[in-house]
């Protein structure tokens, strides 16, 4: 028996809403374990790690409220047109956060090894932050625009008479918009820059070592440490791009050629595609960046065995580490 306003769920449905809320727990989980470890470690309190830090607490933002939320769109309830359509921008607004953060970390990585003596002059605390606030100022304005007239509005209005609509992602936002202002607008672009900029990267990285660092050994160290930070990061965003793709190319055909229509298991395996890309990130910065990883051994020693956490390993004479040296690998 069905909830009012509920339509009954079938076999596909009640396996989405299981999938949803294992990926849900492992989104919150892994990126507040990142949270914590930042705040735990001074050694990752820079620029990059406020960026990653960013990211992560979009992820959450896909566990706590993101999932569930598309897990009550997904069941089809009765409710007012505005109601349902601030739940879906919702939505954009949160997963937009991510691809500007991995945007933003980006461009930090680039400017560190373009212009390594000069960084820490123009890449300071204070800055990361307003760009941070930045990334989400541009993730609300976007999210936001089908709640200024682009949405299905008039649609629904010429097909019903009736306050009340299914809620459903597809009822009250546009195709178009997401198909031209977020895909190719808000996706496409940032990640083609991305790409051009860890192209690039890796370029700089491997010409300087070729060079053998300008014939210095701190500055040949330096270049590997940025190279395996920037493998890292890189793989964050090939994750993204793959986990993402999927809904994306469905929402082309669904748009393009509305007429070869899209199973909904293939719906369901986009939108959960989507949002295991959240669980992932912390799962890379455990298994590719090693200080993270120490810090997150401590963090369970002390949380989960109750025992005192062991100090790391450094040399007496290293109190005031340098610009170059702040995320150990």
């Amino acid at each position: 028996m069905s909830s009012p306003g509920i339509k009954p769920r079938e076999h596909v449905d009640m396996m989405y809403i299981s999938i949803e809320t294992a990926i849900a727990l492992a989104s919150v989980l892994g990126n507040v374990l990142v949270v914590l470890a930042v705040c735990v470690n001074r050694a990752l309190r820079n620029t990059t790690f406020s960026f990653i830090v960013s990211l992560a607490v979009a992820d959450i933002a896909v566990g706590v409220l993101v999932i569930p939320l598309a897990i009550i769109i997904s069941l089809g309830f009765s409710t007012q047109f505005y109601t349902c359509l601030i739940l879906s921008c919702l939505l954009l607004i949160i997963t937009q956060s991510s691809i500007l953060s991995l945007l933003a970390i980006a461009i930090d990585r680039y400017l560190r090894v373009k212009i390594p003596t000069r960084y820490s002059l123009i890449v300071t605390q204070g800055r990361a932050y307003v760009a941070v606030c930045l990334c989400w100022i541009l993730s609300f304005l976007s999210g936001l625009v089908p709640m200024i007239g682009w949405n299905n509005r008039d649609a629904i209005r010429n097909l019903s008479s009736s306050s009340e609509i299914v809620c459903e992602f597809t009822n009250v936002i546009r195709m178009d918009y997401m198909v031209y202002f977020n895909f190719f607008g808000w996706v496409v672009v940032p990640l083609t820059i991305m790409i051009i900029l860890y192209a690039e990267i890796f370029r700089v990285i491997r010409q300087q070592l070729n060079r053998r660092a300008q014939a210095t050994c701190d500055g040949e160290r330096y270049y590997r440490k940025e190279l395996k930070l920037a493998k890292s990061l890189a793989l964050v965003v090939f994750l993204f791009l793959l986990c993402w793709l999927p809904i994306h190319i469905m929402n082309c055909i669904v748009f393009f050629s509305p007429e070869w229509g899209m199973p909904k298991f293939a719906m369901y395996t986009g939108i959960f595609m989507s949002h295991v890309n959240s669980a992932l990130n912390p799962m890379v910065y455990a298994f590719r960046i090693k200080r993270f990883r120490l810090t997150l051994i401590q963090i369970f020693r002390r949380c989960m065995l109750c025992k005192p956490a062991q100090p790391t390993a450094c040399p007496t004479s290293t109190p005031g580490l340098t610009e170059k040296e702040d995320v150990k690998l």
